[in-house]
């Protein structure tokens, strides 16, 4: 068993995070953007997003993109390299940073469940595409 590429996952992770950072923006930032500028008004809070937030969130889809190659080249060893580990990988990232994150927004009653399922749906879709984009460009040497 090998060392991980670090070089790789970033590269990888890099373009998983574009598209992530792409599909969100879309989605979020344009598609549902009334419903988020409603539920932040119910909340108290600005209906439009600061480009500290922009930023933030950015970060986000890249770190995530990242952690998804990571976990791709820790899972190939025992898994097998290719599209149905990066789908893997994939699934446990979305698994833990989005379906969890926002089902403890849906519990807590913070923002419209309906809205939620759509980004969570979404975002199975997003990070499951990512990650294979993405674990495409991984190379163990």
């Amino acid at each position: 068993m090998g060392k991980i590429n670090m070089g790789r996952v970033i590269l990888g992770g890099i373009i998983a995070g574009v598209i992530i950072n792409l599909v969100e923006g879309v989605m979020n930032g344009v598609i549902l953007q009334p419903q988020w500028s409603q539920a932040a008004k119910a909340i108290g809070r600005s209906a439009t997003m600061s480009p500290k937030q922009i930023v933030a969130f950015n970060v986000w889809g890249f770190a995530a993109g990242i952690i998804a190659i990571w976990l791709y080249a820790a899972m190939r060893p025992r898994f097998g390299a290719g599209p149905k580990t990066a789908i893997q990988a994939g699934a446990a990232l979305w698994l833990l940073a989005y379906a969890m994150a926002n089902g403890m927004m849906a519990f807590l009653h913070i923002f419209p469940l309906g809205l939620l399922l759509t980004v969570t749906a979404v975002g199975l879709v997003e990070v499951l595409i990512a990650a294979t984009v993405g674990a495409y460009f991984y190379k163990e040497t």
